[in-house]
């Protein structure tokens, strides 16, 4: 049945963020830019027919359409969704006659990269660019309030980023146990385990590695039959640089052979920053875990600044490339703080703009995953942490997007060891969130640290930007977003009698669900990492940063076992719960236990793991 809900859905609710309310996080205006300062954008633009290309990246993956895996070529997207020629000529040309300069335009047609000066676009786009300075003392520009597409362009045009250039404005989706500082306890990170030399896993929790997670999750048994990756390549979508040595010290470091010179790097807008602060250890910790998953296949690494216009592009180059036949992406921001600032600057267009990325690179064959986020339910609690402000419920963007893979966090089945200062028994594969150290955490420090690491866990919950696709409607225990979710600010805490509501977020709208699937994402039964640019080998490592390269990792396995890309992973692991449930042995884990402070796992789907965690080679049975 067509896929349906693609649309975003705009939801104002009655009290719209206002920036300047949170002081600490608003930008100081410096006044208006240069005239002529030069300044690059992204000009986006639109699919011919969303509804068309939606319901046919849904026939590529159904079994019973004459179009299953019939996945198209750039050229055949292009010419049958993307822009005419003559009206990339008629945007062209009208950019030329501002005397803005064409640098070049993505080969599917959809993405066109044009350098002016700030007086050439503010009059071509009726705003005012002005120079701003954020709480770093960081300088930027920024347009004020809202831009206009030119009404000549207004058909063809989606949006324009780039206008605002302000960096960092997605956050990496990675978590420490070292960086869990207890009052007056020391909390000293242990010694990194490596393998024994005949093996390339530890066994030890905090000191896993990708041969721990095929042990975990059944991808020997497609090791066993020489399905390594050959053949294959895995994409990553990233905002920082890094350095591949890295990774090949990380595989030569536990002992796993891989495929030689495998790692091509892609800078998309003159590429990241190469530092720690930048998150280069994401990046690093991406290729290890996907590359080192499947070690025969290839890794193509795309980079970009951490901008608006640098976060849009990097999806939409590996997908105009058409290369990576697995791609994965480890950020993400807030779906209501994105959305706030969406409402207020008229670039709440770019959840659309995501959105025909993914379904491009879905109707090519090429299958994505995206970190659903290392706070719980809460989404809300890790960009602006601290009591000062409200918490509600909240998903992860673009893990929010129907056409990506939804990857959520577990914790593992071990003896969680804390910090040297106790033991906590978990028995079973459980929903991750870190309530579940409540009992050692009163035990060592009293009542008053319960809940001492809200809300650290397996990003899960309801899109109220997304309504809940078609595939996600063959499953029972799909929940509408709650009621009385506001997003409040105290500006005289510790009293909280005052209170300025920031945003009230739509109640009982039928949402998409996240995740989808999990795998083990807690730190405290993490992995191990090799990063120069952090410091080298570390461990106590997680978040569902390592969850998305690890599905990109052994969903290239799947790939080469099958011959060929397999698309949208999502219809085919719904139908496969609806129609057989869970057995002993079978591609799906039903996780029962636990919660990531709001959902709790139960039998079925829920929103804190999805439809469970997986047995890799038991997945191919679900795969026609």
């Amino acid at each position: 049945m067509p896929f349906t809900a693609s649309r975003w859905v705009v939801l104002v609710a009655a009290s719209l963020f206002s920036a300047a309310i949170v002081a600490k996080e608003t930008p100081q205006d410096l006044g208006p830019a240069a005239a002529d300062a030069p300044q690059t954008v992204s000009i986006i633009l639109k699919v011919r027919d969303q509804d068309a290309l939606d319901s046919y990246v849904t026939a590529t993956v159904d079994p019973h359409s004459p179009f299953y895996h019939r996945f198209l070529s750039v050229n055949q997207f292009k010419l049958f969704f993307a822009p005419f020629d003559f009206e990339i000529q008629l945007v062209t040309d009208f950019m030329k006659s501002n005397g803005i300069t064409i640098n070049d335009v993505y080969a599917d047609n959809l993405v066109i990269h044009a350098t002016g000066t700030v007086a050439q676009f503010n009059r071509v786009f009726s705003t005012s660019i002005h120079d701003f300075a954020d709480a770093k003392g960081r300088h930027f520009r920024g347009h004020l309030g809202q831009f206009l597409i030119p009404r000549l362009l207004q058909q063809i045009v989606l949006t324009v980023a780039g206008l605002n250039t302000q960096q960092d404005q997605y956050r990496p989706m990675h978590r420490a146990a070292r960086d869990k500082v207890l009052p007056g306890i020391a909390t000293q990170p242990r010694a990194v385990v490596f393998p024994a030399k005949n093996s390339t896993s530890t066994g030890v929790p905090g000191n896993f590695t990708v041969g721990d997670v095929a042990d975990m999750y059944g991808v020997n048994p497609l090791y066993a039959k020489n399905i390594t990756g050959k053949g294959r390549t895995v994409g990553i979508a990233t905002l920082a640089n890094f350095v591949p040595e890295d990774a090949y010290t990380y595989w030569s470091g536990i002992n796993l052979p891989v495929l030689a010179d495998r790692i091509t790097q892609v800078h998309v807008d003159g590429g990241g920053v190469l530092s720690s602060a930048a998150g280069s250890g994401e990046t690093t910790l991406d290729v290890e875990q996907s590359g080192g998953l499947a070690p025969q296949a290839r890794v193509i690494v795309y980079d970009a600044p951490n901008t608006e216009a640098g976060f849009l592009d990097v999806f939409y180059k590996a997908a105009s490339d058409n290369k990576v036949d697995t791609l994965s992406v480890s950020w993400g921001g807030t779906e209501m703080f994105d959305f706030q600032t969406a409402v207020t600057t008229d670039t709440h267009l770019d959840f659309a703009a995501l959105h025909q990325a993914f379904a491009e690179a879905a109707v090519q064959g090429i299958t994505v995953f995206a970190a659903s986020g290392d706070s719980g339910a809460y989404d809300s609690a890790r960009p602006f942490p601290g009591p000062q402000f409200s918490t509600p419920l909240g998903v992860e963007s673009p893990a929010d997007d129907p056409f990506i893979t939804a990857a959520g966090g577990t914790t593992a089945a071990a003896n969680v060891d804390f910090f040297g200062l106790g033991t906590v028994v978990v028995p079973t594969e459980q929903v991750w969130g870190l309530d579940y150290l409540n009992p050692i955490l009163i035990s060592l420090l009293g009542p008053d640290f319960k809940d001492f690491f809200f809300a650290e866990g397996g990003g899960g919950g309801v899109s109220f930007i997304f309504k809940a696709p078609d595939y996600q409607k063959a499953v029972s225990g799909l929940r509408r977003t709650e009621a009385n979710q506001v997003w409040s600010w105290f500006p005289n805490f510790p009293d909280t009698s005052v209170t300025q509501t920031l945003f009230t977020l739509p109640a009982h709208f039928a949402g998409r669900n996240v995740p989808d699937i999990s795998l083990n994402a807690d730190p405290f039964t993490g992995f191990s990492l090799f990063s120069s640019t952090d410091g080298g080998w570390a461990n106590g490592f997680g978040g569902t940063s390592f969850v998305a390269p690890q599905l990109n990792g052994i969903y290239a396995l799947l790939s080469q076992a099958k011959g060929s890309r397999l698309g949208l992973a999502n219809p085919q692991l719904y139908d496969a719960v609806a129609d057989h449930g869970y057995t002993n042995n079978g591609p799906l884990n039903d996780i029962v236990t636990g919660d990531n402070w709001f959902y709790a796992g139960k039998p079925g789907y829920e929103p804190g793991a999805g439809l469970g965690s997986i047995n890799a080679s038991k997945l191919l049975t679900i795969i026609r």
